[in-house]
């Protein structure tokens, strides 16, 4: 019996080995999908695979083995021998529907993002970001390069801000305040969330100009044109005055410690009295548990080779800061928006 156990564990062990392995063909097989639209093609009535390779331009066959990886991945089901249709996971792969994922599936599935991780060996011994050296460059200038990438990227980071803008507003309370600058805040989707549910609210979004390359049609589909403006400029060198908020959602993560303190000091530097900076990101436990986040982790590894950053625990954020002259008074995760919190720092 005894050996039956570890036999057992074994196998266990060796699947979840094997499932780990086999990840980066999971990520490549839903990036197919989404390139050959697979999920529109099918839509909201099952089809056969041979319709599907038809519409696709494929070969029936290889079509037939591909939508059968993505029903064992769950995004489809196969109801009779070859007919598919897709699953509420797989729906969110319709770049028709207003909460798509597909920009963010061809963005961290480009090559631009995959290289780099190539190198993570590299990156965990010296310390140094693999994008930097693959490159030639930073990512964010490479982006700043490449129109059609910066654009994608903007898309990836607007649908993966969507649930957090609809969380957002029920978790803290904006109408005590007049104005709020989003530092770093892209497209706008973010500041949208929470300016439509307190109509009372200004806003601002600050943003390099190819960050903001995608504002003024947030602004204008959410009529908020009037209420918020799009300044373009660079959080390293200092934000604008006069709002009573600083907002910023995964902006602190991109940088390491000196750089991250640089752009809280200068937020400080704008506060007014009474003012508030609120920081949304991702607050690792000071150790791993059984029901750890993975994908957390996974994005701190990402930072590490391709920006340079970090994700960080509570204790991470107080010690920034502290270093840029803030208090750090409240920690509020958003169950809604899993893994982000709220943090709400004052002037220290």
């Amino acid at each position: 019996m005894a050996n039956t156990h570890v036999l057992a564990a074994d196998v266990k062990d060796r699947d979840l080995l094997v499932r780990l392995v086999f990840g980066s063909m999971a990520a490549q097989t839903v990036r197919a999908a989404v390139r050959l639209r697979i999920v529109e093609l099918i839509s909201d009535t099952p089809r056969p695979a041979a319709d599907v390779a038809a519409d696709a331009g494929t070969a029936p066959q290889p079509m037939t083995r591909l939508l059968r990886s993505l029903a064992g991945l769950g995004l489809l089901e196969e109801h009779a021998p070859g007919t598919f249709a897709v699953t509420s996971a797989g729906a969110l792969l319709d770049s028709n529907r207003p909460d798509s994922l597909t920009s963010f599936v061809r963005m961290f599935t480009e090559p631009a993002i995959i290289r780099a991780w190539e190198h993570l060996d590299d990156s965990v011994r010296t310390g140094e970001v693999a994008f930097d050296a693959v490159f030639g460059t930073d990512f964010f200038s490479h982006l700043a390069g490449q129109p059609e990438l910066s654009s994608m990227f903007n898309a990836a980071m607007s649908q993966a801000t969507a649930e957090t803008a609809a969380a957002l507003p029920g978790a803290f309370d904006f109408g005590r305040f007049g104005s709020v600058t989003d530092v770093g805040g892209g497209d706008g989707t973010l500041l949208a969330g929470v300016l439509t549910a307190f109509p009372g609210l200004k806003g601002a979004v600050y943003d390099t100009a190819e960050g903001l390359a995608q504002g003024p049609e947030t602004l204008r589909r959410h009529g908020l044109t009037e209420r918020c403006s799009l300044a373009a400029g660079d959080f390293f060198r200092s934000v604008p005055e006069g709002s009573d908020l600083y907002l910023m959602k995964s902006i602190l993560h991109d940088w390491p410690d000196d750089r991250a303190v640089t752009i809280l000091r200068h937020c400080r530097a704008a506060l007014p009295p009474g003012g508030r900076v609120l920081i949304l990101e991702p607050v690792l436990p000071e150790a791993v548990g059984t029901d750890g986040d993975g994908g957390t982790y996974l994005s701190d590894l990402n930072m590490l080779v391709n920006v340079g950053g970090r994700e960080r625990t509570r204790q991470d954020f107080e010690d920034l800061c502290q270093a840029a002259g803030l208090s750090l008074v409240t920690v509020t995760p958003l169950p809604e928006a899993e893994p982000f919190s709220l943090l709400e720092a004052e002037a220290g």
